[in-house]
């Protein structure tokens, strides 16, 4: 065979195996002629909270120590209105509370975050609250004072213009105080030297030691904490400011609020709620 035959020859042959390649290339194989494999997506309805707690067993239950209601008592129990209160909902919701001591002013973050799942420590419900968690219906009533040493000098707030006045940071105390978006502060105490403290106790501390003039605080905590018979038997109330109320707090939107809120009518109506409110001298929300 001459050089030009084969020349002819092996041309022939790369003009065959180019046009086998382009015809298995234009004819779609099985995968690419399939639908794509759409990427996963989350449920039309997500999981509520409700079902994440009963998921786990367990609500994560943020609070301070605060008297009368989460404390340790003088036999190393954990106890005090909102534990007992919270270890009663728990049962009736087939969970295990658990109680998780927080830094009150950051506990906001920490409920929308999943570190917590409500926030039960004789919260004060305000409007800004109510708009950013699923608050409870009021159950507990309180009150802002002001408190000082047994012997100071106080006719009403004007007293206190100048002084060192103290309140725990983000507490309803502070915005007595300093007011906020939605109220205003009260006139004299603004004209005050404020001083803000991690937790309440740290408040009743500063004016037992003269470090401040006064403390506006929750009037719960005040009435268990301070006078005759107490580790502050030289401190008194001085004042009333505003009245109040307490209530849980839950992630907005969520669906445990709902639930506690029926526990809490069920409680209200046997009479159980009133007897706990009893042994703590308390007082209940209209």
């Amino acid at each position: 065979m001459n050089m030009k035959r084969l020349i002819a020859l092996a041309l022939a042959l790369v003009l065959s195996l180019a046009l086998a390649a382009c015809g298995s290339g234009a004819a779609p194989s099985p995968s690419a002629s399939a639908p794509a494999e759409s990427a996963p997506t989350e449920s039309a309805s997500a999981e509520s909270d409700l079902d994440y707690v009963k998921g786990k067993g367990a609500l994560v239950i943020g609070y301070t120590v605060y008297a009368p209601m989460n404390y340790t008592d003088d036999n190393g129990e954990f106890t005090g209105f909102d534990t007992e209160l919270a270890k009663a909902v728990c049962e009736k919701l087939g969970v295990e509370p658990q109680f998780q001591e927080i830094v009150w002013e950051t506990k906001e973050i920490e409920l929308a975050s999943k570190t917590i799942d409500c926030i039960w420590n004789g919260m004060t419900l305000d409007p800004e609250r109510e708009a950013n968690m699923a608050c409870t219906v009021p159950y507990v009533k309180n009150a802002q004072v002001v408190v000082m040493k047994a012997d100071a000098d106080y006719a009403d707030t004007s007293s206190l213009i100048g002084k060192s006045v103290c309140a725990e940071v983000g507490s309803a105390g502070e915005t007595q105080i300093l007011g906020n978006e939605e109220t205003k502060p009260d006139a004299n105490l603004a004209q005050a030297d404020y001083v803000g403290k991690s937790v309440q106790t740290d408040c009743l501390m500063e004016v037992a030691a003269g470090t401040c003039d006064a403390a506006v605080l929750d009037m719960t905590l005040a009435n268990a904490m301070i006078g005759e018979g107490t580790d502050y038997a030289g401190l008194k109330i001085v004042d009333e400011l505003a009245v109040e109320n307490y209530g849980v707090a839950f992630r907005q939107g969520s669906d445990v609020r709902d639930a506690v809120n029926e526990i809490f009518a069920e409680l209200v109506a046997d009479g159980s709620l009133g007897a706990l409110a009893d042994k703590y001298g308390l007082e209940l929300a209209d």
